[in-house]
């Protein structure tokens, strides 16, 4: 359990720049992005409607390389899952950055069209200001793959909270990313802290009470799905209830991981995958219908 469009290509390399004290790590399609990306038009009426279904899979692959639930063989077993399962979207805990693009290539193997994008944020290492780094010397942290592509004119956003376990060198951080499926839907991941309990529900706060909750509240603002190990209990937790929206669509594996959908889904069906041994996580797939009355038109 060891452990962010904007516009332009002179804002990706003004913002790397002034990043790299800290690791510029935010990757979707291309781009570099700090906060969370804009949100799509308002559908008429104002209300944003739900797609008639997505289906997410939230994995923990453990593969840091340093942590005692390394196998080396997470990504391949993950790959084998997407591939059997074809999910709209992954939410990616405990990864090196290329275990983002191999899980990419797997997605899009089995959705036609060729539109499947993917993004990565690192963790922050709190002893160098950098980005940390797996054993491999690839960066670590969080990533997010959808058969979607990115809505046009946005990118990923993603950044490390401001609450954090001062005696853990691993930073932990949230990534967003709109994408465009029909209509259009938000997609987020993170990975809180396991160290200390006050600290990840600090950290919960922050992304549903601050970053999501700005998401929501600006023009347009999508549907949004959530995939992650919150390291806050199951669905009775109050310290899990307590950071969530009212409303809020919420499945858990039994422990530590959790997909949470805003009131425009409620969930349809869901499972956890066994994922042979090769992590200490089992896969959690999740399918989210439209609310009643929320229906694309």
């Amino acid at each position: 359990m060891a452990d962010r469009s904007f516009q332009g290509l002179w804002a990706a390399v003004v913002g790397c720049l002034v990043a790299s004290l800290v690791g510029c790590a935010t990757m979707a399609t291309g781009s570099n992005a700090v906060g969370p990306p804009p949100g799509p038009p308002t559908p008429a009426g104002g209300v944003p409607a739900a797609p008639v279904q997505v289906q997410v899979l939230q994995l923990n692959l453990c593969n840091s390389g340093i942590a005692a639930c390394y196998t080396g063989r997470s990504t391949a077993e993950a790959a084998a899952v997407i591939r059997a399962e074809t999910p709209d979207l992954v939410t990616l805990n405990e990864v090196c950055r290329d275990d983002v693009s191999t899980l990419q290539r797997a997605l899009a193997d089995v959705v036609p069209g060729g539109a499947v994008v993917s993004a990565f944020q690192a963790a922050r290492d709190g002893r160098t200001g950098d980005a940390y780094r797996c054993r491999n010397g690839q960066q670590y942290g969080i990533g997010l793959v959808s058969r979607w592509p990115s809505m046009p004119g946005s990118s990923a956003g993603g950044g490390i909270y401001p609450a954090q376990d001062r005696e853990d060198p691993e930073k932990r951080a949230w990534l967003c990313l709109d994408v465009a499926a029909t209509p259009a839907v938000a997609v987020c991941t993170t990975h809180l802290a396991y160290t200390k309990r006050e600290v990840a529900g600090a950290q919960c706060r922050y992304l549903f009470g601050t970053v999501i909750a700005e998401m929501r509240a600006r023009d347009g603002a999508a549907p949004l799905v959530m995939g992650g190990d919150l390291n806050l209990g199951s669905g009775d937790s109050p310290d899990l209830k307590s950071c969530l929206p009212a409303g809020s669509a919420l499945v858990d594996d039994g422990g530590e991981q959790h997909v949470v959908a805003t009131p425009e889904f409620v969930v349809d069906s869901s499972k956890t995958i066994d994922l042979r041994g090769t992590t200490d996580h089992p896969g959690l797939l999740v399918t989210l219908a439209p609310q009643a009355g929320n229906r694309t038109p």
